[in-house]
């Protein structure tokens, strides 16, 4: 079987050619050529499959009802092709002969598949569609073929066909669409596979109300519950539900969440503890281990004496020597790791005993400032509440006592009143006094932390200037005595200072006659010019007092 599908036969009917040594990875039952065209989608991503080794195709006389086509010759080399183009479906059939038709170019052309058009030329030849691009592989099989219509022997019924891959812009339409289609169903199937990962939302929050309020209050006693009932809490007041009406709702609320702190701090407490005590068993562990390495380094070292290690063979000497070299390997990395253990907590324990510097006070204080004001935030508010209980208390109590309602307490619930304002009363008194205490520590505070941010600011200074002089003033005194030096008549104090300020942005006039004052062996004012035009020039001298000695 050939590359068009078209078994070569004889004379008497007979196969010539068996289907192997016609084409290469041919398959019948799908009547298309193998490899498939790479450009197709999804087909590039499976690699084809090893064939068997490279034989010469073999071509035959191909006989039609209106032409023959005859097989070049072997020797020569095979017809050359352009790049294929995306999607090509479309081929160029040149070389036809003058004769040729379009009924019998679709004759020869129909047994590779399913023409859809065909474009033929004034000239010599002409543009064949196909239906898929398989198709156009079989179609190149017959480039290279000479044509002959009937039996004419004339040159306009002859002619050598090329066929070649034609870049034809529906194809291109045809494959940017199948593109865009395959990269729709990939964005579909990202988004599919997204949704499926994505995480649940979170359920919905309720309404508030006063029924949701007091159930929310019971699950925030809870502690199993009270994770969630947080949550609800927060969006209720981040939505804005607090109002006069709903605001002893919601204290009583942050009340029962405050009522939490005081457990988390003590389960923290027992994990530190557990912590502390799995570093105890752990270090104890270790300590055992490496008492019985050092049991096993013993043995070892009493059976390499000579009165043992004689009786030994050769092997078990040789295995013994093995296991005691890993023996002490073991200990040596298991008492490394228990002094590292032992390193840190000797650091812990100076870190807590050394002495703070100022910055570290700074710090402390300003953290002990930070506690002492949310205490004393803590004691205001609660104070308001105390002082809203006793209002509410008085307002009960004055309902109580109206001459015009119909019903009145009995004078006990009147007493108990009564004590209860007492009661809160002192409370308030006492809450005053802590609040005034707090406010005197808090005070004592602010003054220790400002007295030694000046005492650091201090330090700071007479640190920059101590700098300042042992590192600027010698090479301010070399450029200042060279620039003076080569100016023999002097300069004034700003042309010195607009020359040292191009090195030193940081220097003032000043500075430099102060300078230029402590060196007076160095450096010397003079007065130079007459009237209006008198001014001040400095001078080096050093060479002078030189040539004085």
């Amino acid at each position: 079987m050939n590359n068009l599908g078209i078994v070569p036969m004889g004379l008497r009917g007979q196969q010539l050619v068996s289907d192997s040594l016609c084409i290469q990875g041919f398959d019948p039952g799908l009547s298309l050529l193998a490899p498939i065209n790479p450009m197709i989608a999804g087909i590039s991503l499976v690699p084809p499959p090893p064939g068997p080794p490279e034989m010469p195709i073999i071509k035959e006389i191909i006989h039609c009802q209106s032409c023959t086509l005859f097989p070049q010759n072997p020797n020569l080399p095979p017809p050359s092709t352009r790049e294929r183009p995306p999607g090509c479906k479309t081929v160029f059939v040149g070389g036809l002969p003058e004769n040729a038709s379009e009924e019998i170019i679709r004759e020869v052309f129909d047994q590779c598949g399913e023409i859809i058009a065909i474009r033929k030329s004034k000239k010599n030849f002409c543009h064949i569609r196909f239906s898929e691009e398989f198709m156009v592989d079989k179609s190149l099989y017959l480039s290279g073929y000479r044509m002959r219509i009937g039996s004419s022997t004339d040159k306009k019924d002859s002619g050598r066909m090329h066929v070649d891959f034609a870049q034809a812009r529906d194809d291109l339409y045809e494959w940017e669409c199948q593109q865009r289609l395959l990269a729709r169903e990939e964005r579909h199937r990202r988004k599919i596979h997204e949704d499926f990962l994505r995480p649940p939302s979170p359920p919905p929050i309720m309404h508030f109300s006063e029924h949701e309020a007091g159930q929310l209050a019971e699950r925030l006693k809870d502690d199993h519950k009270f994770s969630e009932a947080t949550a609800v809490l927060f969006t209720w007041i981040d939505r804005g539900e607090v109002n006069r009406r709903s605001a002893n709702n919601f204290y009583s609320m942050i009340q029962s969440a405050n009522s939490h702190v005081r457990r988390l701090m003590s389960e923290k407490a027992q994990h530190e503890e557990e912590m502390e005590l799995a570093k105890e068993t752990f270090k104890n562990a270790l300590l055992a281990i490496l008492t019985q390495f050092e049991q096993i380094t013993a043995v070892f070292t009493a059976a390499s004496r000579q009165k043992a290690w004689d009786h030994f063979s050769k092997a078990q000497r040789k295995n013994i020597d093995i296991w005691r070299k890993q023996c002490e390997e073991l200990r040596n990395a298991h008492s490394e790791e228990i002094m590292g253990i032992r390193r840190e907590e000797e650091m812990e324990m100076s870190d807590d005993d050394s002495d703070e510097s100022p910055c570290k006070k700074i710090r402390v204080c300003g953290q002990s400032g930070a506690s002492l004001r949310e205490e004393n935030d803590s004691l205001r508010w609660q104070l308001d509440a105390y002082r809203n209980e006793v209002e509410l208390l008085r307002k009960e109590q004055g309902k109580a006592c109206r001459p015009d309602d119909p019903e009145h307490f009995p004078d006990t619930h009147t007493h108990l009143l009564q004590q209860s304002m007492h009661n809160m009363q002192q409370q308030l008194l006492s809450l005053q006094e802590q609040l005034r205490s707090k406010e005197v520590v808090l005070e004592q505070a602010r003054d220790e932390h400002r007295y030694l941010q000046g005492e650091v600011l201090a330090l700071r200074d007479k640190v920059r200037e101590h700098v300042h002089m042992h590192t600027h003033t010698p090479t301010r005194e070399c450029i200042i005595s060279t620039f003076l030096h080569v100016h023999p008549f002097g300069a004034n104090i700003d042309y010195l200072w607009s020359y040292i300020q191009r090195l030193d942005t940081t220097v003032s006039a000043g500075e430099l006659e102060s300078l230029m004052g402590r060196l007076p062996s160095v450096f010397r004012q003079e007065l130079s010019g007459v009237g209006a035009t008198l001014e001040k020039r400095w001078n080096f001298c050093g060479f002078q007092s030189l040539s004085s000695v």
